[in-house]
């Protein structure tokens, strides 16, 4: 695709990808499923098996768990059909949270696979740089 060509649908995938997490983040889960989900979706958290389902059912009950979970993402990059985005996530107001990695690929518009990588973030660290 060039640079000159607008994405087939509304909006482009960067948009999806973080529309995505934030109706996750804000307990969401299954409308960021109907609307972002390809139905041969797969992922690679290594904590629950690797099918959509078992991973939606895990997004709910972290959700339910955690009602006043933040979202802030901090970057969004774009290749082709696949996106990554950097997010700080706390799980409540008070949390230090952690740097999230998130790495979409799409297909027809639609996330088929979907990789997670995070890192807590330290009470102190030696890096006057930060995590962001």
């Amino acid at each position: 695709m060039s640079m000159e060509q607008q994405p087939t649908s509304t909006f482009s995938l960067k948009e999806k990808a973080v529309s995505f997490l934030k109706l996750v983040a804000s307990g969401k889960v299954r409308e960021a499923y109907e609307r972002f989900i390809a139905p041969d979706f797969k992922h690679h958290n290594p904590y629950f098996r690797g099918d959509a389902e078992s991973l939606m059912l895990a997004m709910e009950d972290d959700a339910a768990n955690n009602p006043q979970k933040e979202l802030e993402v901090k970057q969004v990059i774009q290749e082709n059909e696949t996106v990554t985005v950097f997010s700080h996530v706390k799980q409540n107001p008070g949390d230090l949270g952690f740097a999230l990695v998130h790495i979409f690929q799409f297909k027809d518009d639609k996330i088929v696979e979907l990789w997670d990588i995070g890192q807590a973030i330290p009470d102190n660290s030696t890096n006057e740089n930060g995590m962001f």
